[in-house]
C-alpha cells in the first residue's frame, strides 16, 4: 500500500496540520517505509507459531533482571503544590472540562 502526496495532504488537513511541500514529501517516504516494512513482516510464514502474551513468556523460569522497585528521589508533594491554585488531600483540583 503506497500513499501518494494527496494522500499525506489529506490526512494532515484533518489533522489540522499545515505541511510544507518539504515535509510532505519526507512524510511522505517516511510512511511509505513504514507500511513497506509492515509488508515485508506480513509476509513471513507464522504457521504454527503460537502467539505469545509477552516476550518473556519464552524464557519460561528464567530470572529477568529487573531493578528493585525503590523510590530514589525525596518526596517533594507538598513544595510541588505551594504554588498550585487549589489542592486538596494531596491531589490538585482541577475545573471540569467534560460535562
Amino acid at each position: 500500500m503506497a500513499l501518494t502526496s494527496e494522500d499525506i495532504s489529506r490526512v494532515a488537513n484533518l489533522a489540522r496540520l499545515e505541511l510544507r511541500p518539504e515535509e510532505t514529501a519526507r512524510t511522505l517516504g517516511q510512511l511509505n517505509g513504514f507500511f513497506a516494512l509492515v509488508a515485508q513482516m506480513d509476509a513471513v510464514n507464522t504457521d504454527g507459531v503460537e502467539p505469545l502474551a509477552h516476550p518473556a513468556a519464552v524464557l519460561g523460569e528464567i530470572a529477568l533482571r529487573l531493578r528493585a522497585d525503590i523510590a530514589s528521589e525525596p518526596d517533594q508533594r507538598e513544595a510541588s503544590q505551594r504554588s498550585a491554585p487549589a489542592v486538596e488531600r494531596g491531589l490538585f483540583l482541577v475545573p471540569k472540562v467534560i460535562e
